[in-house]
């Protein structure tokens, strides 16, 4: 039911889909082995929890970059070559902005971005407040604004 969310949610941190994959089967077992004894109205919580502390286990381990882009592609049929050089330059400033982004605000911006969750839906996910989201939000905004006028 939650499988594909907390997929997403491990994809938009580490930036890998066959990890976010491993790691939310991974969470799914690991709240399987304990379903005598979890509260089924605090399971969503645990879940993200459980995701979010394998994560960071992971990654401790194996050091990698986030590759956003990898995942996306222009359509160059009847663009310019100047068109096809702007996206590209585009592409590789958004990507160093979000690897340079704290990886607590790249993780708000992407749910509210990319999976178009509202503000509370992330704060009910991640176990933080509404203005925790919207202040991390805030300054993604900012980081990311900074970072493409350059």
């Amino acid at each position: 039911m939650h499988f594909a969310q907390v997929r997403n949610y491990v994809f938009y941190r580490s930036g890998n889909t066959e990890d976010a994959t491993d790691i939310a089967q991974e969470t799914f077992l690991k709240v399987w082995e304990k379903r005598n004894l979890i509260q089924p109205e605090k399971v969503k919580g645990l879940l993200f929890k459980i995701a979010g502390d394998l994560f960071v286990s992971h990654y401790r381990k194996e050091k990698r970059s986030f590759q956003f882009f990898n995942h996306y592609f222009f359509d160059e049929k009847g663009n310019s070559p100047e068109d096809i050089m702007a996206f590209n330059q585009l592409k590789e400033n958004y990507e160093k902005a979000l690897v340079n982004l704290p990886e607590k605000q790249r993780t708000v911006f992407l749910l509210s971005r990319a999976e178009n969750l509202k503000n509370s839906e992330i704060a009910e996910m991640l176990g933080l407040s509404i203005k925790a989201v919207e202040k991390r939000m805030t300054v993604a905004l900012a980081h990311l604004r900074k970072f493409l006028k350059k």
